[in-house]
């Protein structure tokens, strides 16, 4: 079913913390940010602009607290698409995110970090990852 496709996205953790939203406060110690653990992409393509052959990538901007949970209150898009369907669907793709929490010095913090959402077709250029 078109409606159900899911998106070939590239969901990996990256970017730098942010260090004032980091309750660890002191930046020391080694620093792991937090995994993504979904076995099936959460963020769904949005079936209109895959069949036209649309591509893009958002970057979300997440508070992942010490359990892994997201913040949902604290989710914006920190570089948009330019396509508000594409960066409407990597929102509504946040509630279904599940993460194992970033450590620090083996101890598991909260952590504002970036979360890039790619929207690609498996025979487009690789480039357009953020």
């Amino acid at each position: 079913m078109r409606s159900l496709i899911l998106c070939t996205c590239l969901l990996a953790a990256c970017g730098q913390p942010d260090e004032a939203a980091d309750d660890a406060g002191t930046g020391a110690g080694d620093f792991q940010q937090p995994v993504l653990t979904n076995a099936n992409p959460p963020v769904r393509f949005p079936p209109e602009l895959f069949e036209n052959g649309v591509d893009g990538a958002v970057v979300l901007r997440l508070y992942v607290d010490e359990t892994g949970t997201v913040n949902p209150d604290s989710t914006m898009i920190a570089q948009s698409s330019g396509i508000a369907e594409l960066d409407s669907a990597a929102l509504l793709g946040v509630p279904r995110m599940r993460f194992a929490p970033a450590t620090r010095g083996g101890e598991p913090v909260a952590v504002m970090f970036l979360q890039p959402v790619t929207f690609q077709h498996d025979e487009s250029p690789s480039s357009a990852q953020p």
